[in-house]
């Protein structure tokens, strides 16, 4: 049975930590204010699931999720992370991050950023462009007409996969995006951010995103 780590357990992370459990996985939540806070989502998600600290859910997580906000990537253990598959959910908003450069002008992403602060650890992006309410509704079995979709992106095939399966497993088709580098085509005020679309829309729309 594989086992979800959460880091970052708020909108986007509780709601993953829930599908997770409902889906069959074992998951161990985590944040930044101690798992003593994290009591009532964990008797929420029942047996399968235990609080952690950051680290403790990174060293027990087949795969891991990392959503907290961007200016606190620096803060993820990475020792716990090498060569394990991390979903990264987040997105950069510059007032609240603050300005970074590199990201402004286009030579790198938020998940990039993430990716190389982790090192060996495999970083796909994904989650960052659904509201926690869609996501914690509009989830359907394979196969069904119009299922939404959600978008990847990733330098590891293997790591996408597996992140594919977790997806398609809580409800969701994938569109493949590429690369890491091509994260940015469904990050903010750009067409693939935040409409309720399928694989073909979501396509289409990452097509269409410009710089």
């Amino acid at each position: 049975m594989t086992t979800i780590g959460i880091i970052g357990s708020g909108h986007i992370g509780g709601t993953l930590a829930r599908l997770a459990a409902k889906h069959g996985y074992d998951v161990v939540v985590s944040n930044s204010r101690g798992p003593h806070t994290l009591v009532d989502l964990v008797a929420e998600l029942g047996d399968r699931a235990r609080a952690g600290t950051a680290a403790e859910a990174a060293e027990a997580g087949d795969l891991v999720v990392v959503s907290v906000p961007f200016h606190a990537v620096d803060q993820i253990p990475a020792e716990q992370l090498a060569g394990k598959v991390v979903i990264d959910t987040n997105n950069y908003y510059w007032e609240r991050d603050g300005h970074v450069d590199a990201i402004d002008s286009g030579s790198t992403t938020s998940a990039e950023v993430l990716a190389d602060h982790l090192g060996s650890a495999h970083v796909v992006k994904a989650f960052n462009h659904i509201t926690a309410a869609h996501l914690g509704s509009q989830g359907v079995p394979s196969g069904t007409p119009g299922r939404r979709a959600l978008a990847i992106a990733g330098d590891s095939e293997a790591a996408k996969a597996t992140a594919a399966a977790f997806i398609d497993r809580i409800g969701f088709d994938v569109v493949d995006a590429g690369p890491l580098s091509e994260g940015w085509r469904y990050q903010r005020d750009l067409p693939a951010y935040g409409p309720e679309l399928d694989a073909a829309g979501l396509t289409h729309a990452l097509a269409a995103a410009a710089r």
